[in-house]
């Protein structure tokens, strides 16, 4: 599918600035934005688009500094107050009243703030961030600059030879799936480029060590889903999730790891529509 791209400025303390995000449509029905996480590109979505285009009219993106999406200019940070105005200015120009969202991990925490900023009908947060201890929130860090340091430092030829095989994917790709052999070859390429060349990883993860998802979020139907195998930011942080937001819907995603997506298409897609009456 070949992506899009769309510019619109977006208010900042030295005037307004110009922005451009990359991305996919597909689909009829109710719009649905999906948003990925720290690191990664729409790509994520993939597994999952077909069975929401059915439904839906699904527009997956790259977040600014990720994927085909150049980074912030100067003057707009990548802290979560400007990402969401981003995201509403961005809806706003693609003529998206209220969509429904779907966030995993990093956008999981978007997808929340859109809602609490009322621009959303319905949120369905995959293993949203935010959430976390201090300690929780340092362990995740720690692994994510961990693999964004190995694969800005793997060579593209070695990156392609251990994505031929289970086990090279699983090396690769451990950390996020539960069932990285189900990821395609070139999908584990393209993810572990897209981390190592990612503009805005590191400005998003500095913004990311104040961040703390405190507010319920009256009015609009929110699903909180977490794969029982998430060792990136735990299950236990559901549970502290639907404490903040009470009246949530917490789904558990029996096998699924951080990025669930990939794990099990079907499930992840019946909880996302489900979301999304």
């Amino acid at each position: 599918m070949s992506a899009t791209t769309v510019s619109f400025k977006v208010p900042s303390p030295q005037g307004p600035q110009p922005v451009t995000v990359s991305y996919t449509r597909a689909g009829s029905g109710q719009p649905l934005l999906l948003l990925h996480g720290i690191g990664h590109h729409r790509q994520a979505w993939d597994p999952v688009v077909d069975i929401l285009a059915a439904e839906r009219d699904v527009i997956a993106v790259d977040l600014p500094g990720f994927g085909a999406s150049p980074g912030l200019p100067d003057g707009l940070a990548y802290d979560l107050r400007t990402t969401t105005a981003v995201f509403g200015a961005l809806c706003e120009t693609l003529g998206l009243d209220r969509p429904h969202v779907a966030g995993n991990s990093l956008g999981g925490l978007l997808a929340l703030d859109l809602a609490k900023e009322q621009l959303v009908r319905s949120v369905t947060a995959l293993s949203p961030a935010g959430f976390w201890t201090p300690a929780e929130r340092r362990y995740a860090f720690g692994v994510l600059v961990t693999m964004r340091r190995i694969a800005e430092r793997m060579p593209l030829p070695l990156v392609e030879r251990l994505a031929r095989t289970a086990a090279g994917r699983a090396a690769l790709t451990s950390t996020i799936y539960a069932r990285p052999s189900r990821r395609a070859p070139e999908a584990v390429v393209a993810e572990t480029l897209a981390l190592a060349r990612a503009t805005g990883f590191a400005e998003t993860l500095r913004a990311g060590t104040s961040v703390q998802f405190t507010d319920d979020i009256p009015g609009i139907p929110v699903t909180l889903a977490w794969g029982t195998r998430d060792f990136l930011l735990m299950p236990r942080q559901g549970v502290r999730a639907k404490r903040i937001i009470p009246k949530a819907r917490l789904v558990r995603l029996p096998g699924c790891g951080h990025c669930p997506m990939n794990d099990d298409p079907a499930l992840v897609a019946r909880v996302i529509l489900d979301g999304s009456r």
